[in-house]
């Protein structure tokens, strides 16, 4: 049976080097729990002889009990010319009670003589006497080798001389971090089997992502007998980032077949991604590989025409696996399998059989051609198919509006009168906003509110603008296209209008949305 590859995720550390990210004690804690229950093997705290927030993190770490990850407090060798004993941040490790002691050392010459400023027998001196201090303290100890492939790559023998030391001090695991992020997958795969081949203790790797290759590395060195990888979660990290543990993880498990996590915990891929990158206040990327939203967002009619026939025939993998979901995007390069998979999805009944499914493809189009975009706005796009099979009463009916604004140099009022009709019966309300669009909305929910309760708890969460040809020749009659956000607290839902003018637009895609949520009852 092959190994078991551990995982090391260091977002809590490493991960926050990253520029924007971020945590606080308690969003450490909240991580850590949740990278528990996925079944990681180890979580990085931090350097607790770095800041007293990370002083804080172990302290309460160690009254946890933890199911399935060792915490791990990372620090440096001893400092030079003092002994191990003495160092005060070596002390802060043993102080943090965690039962892994990550320790980072140097592998380059170029950072023993030009950062260090020591020797290269020093140096050594320094790896061996700091692991055989956390060793005799009863620690599990992790040497993070620092520019482990660019030492090598510079001078070979010295590089595996400190990684000896490491392995004869009694270190569990010597990791080889390609710390500038700059090797290629062939150097890592040579030095990681030079690594295995000549050290009898564990070898692991940590990636780094400045030229595009971090998982890439990670899974050679895996492929070439590395049995833990480090990473973070979303790939957070220094300059580009560091190995992403939700590529690699699926990676490992699906197209290696390696044991790793937990069998069944990847399921939860998608939701530990989001998760984290809400704690971090992150905008998840969408575009990430397997847990990203457009991972399995398919556009091309001829591409959405096979996957209806045959999922795999476009998908590399099923999305369920990692709590993912395959998206039918719609467009003017959709097909009819676009149009009836999308439908589909959103729960309107329609198969390649039904009659309208020409026209409605001919009509996403021809609104496509003017500036309609139903990628993001989905609920117009329900509307367009709907009204189009025929199958929607109408439910109410706008018969008139008007939009003003006065103000002088201190203050501003934008007023908005709105006429609707419902069944026999009409309304006619003015409302005050802080913008035009605003207005309209106000007042276009009060005059509904009487005949539809529910529009209550619907509100208007963002609204986005775009110039769509803002070339000279438009001037202020250029087109202008709309993208609101609504919710009612459950469900949110995109509409879009399109006009030369951005009253009219708006209005457009507060209609679709108000409509569109009347309709879901």
């Amino acid at each position: 049976m092959k190994k078991l590859v551990e995982i090391y995720d260091t977002t809590l550390r490493d991960g926050t080097q990253g520029e924007g990210v971020s945590f606080s004690v308690a969003d450490k804690l909240r991580v850590a729990e949740r990278l528990d229950i996925f079944g990681v093997h180890y979580v990085e705290g931090g350097w607790p002889g770095s800041n007293p927030k990370d002083i804080e993190f172990f302290k309460e770490a160690a009254k946890r009990k933890w199911k399935n990850v060792q915490i791990a407090a990372f620090g440096s060798t001893r400092r030079k010319k003092i002994a191990v004993k003495d160092d005060p941040q070596v002390k802060l490790l043993l102080d943090a009670k965690t039962p892994v002691v990550t320790i980072f050392g140097k592998t380059w010459l170029l950072h023993v003589k030009e950062v260090l400023r020591t020797t290269p027998k020093e140096n050594i001196a320094m790896i061996a006497d700091t692991i055989a201090f956390l060793k005799q303290n009863k620690r599990k100890v992790i040497y993070d080798a620092e520019h482990a492939l660019d030492g090598y790559k510079d001078d070979p023998e010295y590089a595996m001389a400190t990684w000896k030391a490491a392995e004869e001090a009694g270190a569990d695991f010597v990791v080889l971090c390609d710390t500038n992020g700059g090797s290629l997958p062939s150097e890592t795969a040579t030095i990681t089997s030079v690594a295995k081949k000549e050290l009898s203790c564990q070898v692991g790797i940590h990636t780094h992502n400045d030229i595009g290759l971090a998982v890439a590395n990670a899974v050679t060195a895996v492929e070439h007998g590395a049995t833990q990888v480090q990473g973070t979660i979303n790939g957070y990290g220094e300059r580009t980032g560091n190995c992403n543990l939700t590529s690699v993880i699926p990676n490992i498990l699906l197209k290696m077949s390696r044991r790793s996590i937990p069998k069944g915990r990847i399921k939860k891929l998608r939701d530990l991604s989001r998760f984290v990158d809400e704690v971090a206040n992150i905008i998840p990327d969408q575009r990430q590989p397997w847990v990203g939203g457009t991972a399995f967002a398919h556009k091309g009619g001829m591409h959405v025409n096979a996957v209806q026939k045959v999922a795999h025939s476009f998908e590399h993998a099923d999305p369920n696996v990692v709590g993912n979901k395959r998206r039918i995007l719609v467009s003017d390069l959709s097909g009819r399998s676009n149009i009836v998979m999308k439908a589909q999805e959103m729960g309107i009944r329609i198969d390649n059989d039904t009659p309208e499914l020409k026209s409605i493809l001919a009509r996403v189009k021809v609104q496509e051609h003017l500036g309609y975009d139903y990628e993001g706005a989905e609920g117009s796009l329900a509307l367009l198919i709907r009204k189009a099979l025929g199958n929607v009463e109408p439910v109410f009916a706008l018969e008139a509006y008007h939009v003003s604004m006065r103000g002088d140099t201190s203050e501003h009022v934008c007023e908005a009168t709105v006429k609707v009709r419902v069944g026999d019966k009409t309304a006619h309300t003015v409302a005050d906003g802080d913008g035009p669009v605003n207005a309209l909305d106000q007042a276009l929910r009060n005059a509904l509110r009487g005949f539809y309760p529910e529009l209550k708890k619907v509100k208007l969460t963002d609204y986005k603008v775009r110039i769509l040809n803002s070339s000279r020749a438009y001037g202020t009659a250029a087109k202008t296209r709309v993208l609101i956000e609504s919710t009612d607290g459950r469900e949110r839902w995109y509409t879009v209008g399109v006009n030369e003018n951005i009253i009219e637009a708006s209005l457009q895609a507060l209609l679709d949305s108000i409509e569109y949520r009347l309709l879901k009852k």
